[in-house]
């Protein structure tokens, strides 16, 4: 199951990298866009933690 999991987050980082670049194509205010990037980078970077780390109660570490 682990290089099932593995597979997953690469998917999602991939996810995430594309809708990141999607966001420097659209024409906005470059201070939204600045903000919107870095939320989304947070979240990213919080999920990884809390999925390897086992934060939260219903995760399981994927390292032990």
């Amino acid at each position: 199951m682990f290089p099932a999991a593995l597979i997953q987050i690469v998917i999602v980082l991939a996810i995430v990298g594309l809708v990141l670049w999607v966001l420097t194509q659209i024409p906005m205010d470059a201070t939204i866009a600045r903000i919107i990037r870095v939320v989304v980078i947070v979240a990213v970077c919080l999920w990884l933690i809390s999925l390897l780390a086992g934060w939260l109660p219903y995760t399981r570490p994927l390292l032990r």
